[in-house]
């Protein structure tokens, strides 16, 4: 593909990326987005095929990109704990930075009139959760993690924070005493409390007694 068609597919999919977080997956429609990118439909069906496939390319977009970085940690020469301790402040700075697209994500997830499209974002993203439960399951075979842990938890935890804070704002508000929704709190206040609740609540949970003596 040269580089002209490329620019224009990358222009599509930052437009489309755009629209769906602004207007949703329903109020997005393909002719929208075909328009704002400055491209025909006939272009834009082309490279994509459907409205399922925009929408699955700027997903997979987005995640391969957080999937890179996983397997980028997973190949340094540190520890298992640091391993872990990267992860959380990379999920959550990424979350944080791209909020509006992860609440989507997350009203698609838990839709069922599109069980296809469902089905495909779970298959993404559970190929970002075998990064993560591959830092876990190596820091027990290493032992500087308990052998009896709950991975599976764990993996649920670090998300499902993620996601309730974000997709609960007003009950996460009440709970947290900050308003979830103020940009300047979230970033100021609230990403560097979640982060250290979670490396604190994992520190606690995962590493063995020597591990931590020795820290």
């Amino acid at each position: 593909m040269d580089k002209e068609k490329i620019d224009k597919k990358e222009r599509i999919l930052d437009v489309a990326e755009r629209m769906f977080s602004d207007l949703g997956y329903d109020g997005a429609s393909t002719r929208i987005i075909s328009k704002e990118a400055g491209v025909n439909m006939a272009m834009l069906n082309y490279y994509f095929g459907s409205k399922d496939g925009l929408f699955t390319a700027v997903f997979e977009r987005r995640v391969s990109t957080f999937r890179a970085t996983l397997q980028n940690i997973n190949n340094e020469n540190i520890t298992s704990w640091e391993k872990l301790q990267r992860c959380v402040d990379y999920y959550i700075d990424r979350i944080i930075s791209n909020s509006c697209f992860h609440k989507l994500i997350h009203r698609e997830l838990s839709l069922s009139q599109r069980s296809e499209l469902t089905k495909t974002i779970i298959d993404i993203l559970s190929k970002n959760v075998i990064e993560v439960k591959k830092i876990i399951t190596d820091g027990i075979d290493n032992g500087s993690f308990k052998a009896d842990i709950d991975v599976e938890m764990v993996i649920a935890t670090l998300f499902g924070t993620k996601y309730y804070i974000l997709n609960t704002p007003q009950m996460s508000s009440a709970i947290l005493e900050r308003d979830v929704e103020n940009e300047k709190v979230m970033e100021e206040e609230l990403k560097p409390r979640m982060k250290s609740h979670l490396k604190n609540l994992f520190k606690a949970y995962l590493l063995n007694e020597d591990y931590k003596n020795s820290e």
